[in-house]
């Protein structure tokens, strides 16, 4: 059995404690780190569902629905599903089909119109949605859409005064029906 030795094992606790101590002073001080914030993007505003909103709201005009070319209706169909899957570009394909068949076909016009506010390409959602306007109803659910994608890529394209231009010229496609007694 070994004996300790007086003082060695305090010595040895002070060396320990001077060593701690010493490599704690050759470290740099600890500076809390900023955690790096991004402000919050702005909510994605879905153009689509707004321009068709515009286009849902009121029961002011008759819809009449003439015979289509059933290839015309295929195309419709295809266009429709690759909407659904945001396939925006391939939907658009569809609709040029489409146009090639009939070429002044106003929802369809209006169609593009919408995919092209979808995939950001302004200007010629307004040429669209200005031609659908032309060729198409100038009241009612059909009209408000034209003028809400106008509206909707002047806004996008920071053309304030023109937005509400657009936004002006949408209210008046809604005619109130006259009171019946």
């Amino acid at each position: 059995m070994t004996m300790p030795i007086p003082g060695v094992s305090r010595h040895l606790a002070a060396v320990a404690v001077a060593l701690t101590l010493a490599l704690a002073a050759c470290s740099s001080p600890s500076t809390p780190q900023k955690a790096a914030t991004k402000p919050a993007a702005p909510a994605a505003r879905n153009l689509l569902a707004e321009v068709r909103a515009a286009g849902a709201n009121g029961d002011d005009s008759l819809d009449v629905q003439p015979l289509r070319d059933p290839v015309i209706e295929d195309l419709r169909a295809s266009a429709t599903r690759a909407e659904a899957a945001a396939r925006f570009g391939e939907a658009d394909g569809f609709l040029r089909e489409a146009l090639a068949i009939t070429p002044d076909d106003p929802e369809l016009l209006q169609w593009r119109a919408e995919l092209a506010l979808a995939q950001a390409q302004y200007d010629e959602a307004v040429q669209l949605a200005s031609r659908s306007y032309e060729t198409g109803p100038k009241l009612g659910a059909l009209c408000r859409r034209n003028w809400t994608a106008v509206k909707l890529a002047r806004e996008m394209t920071g053309h304030a005064a023109a937005a509400t231009a657009a936004a002006q010229q949408a209210a008046r496609c809604t005619v109130e029906p006259p009171v019946r007694m």
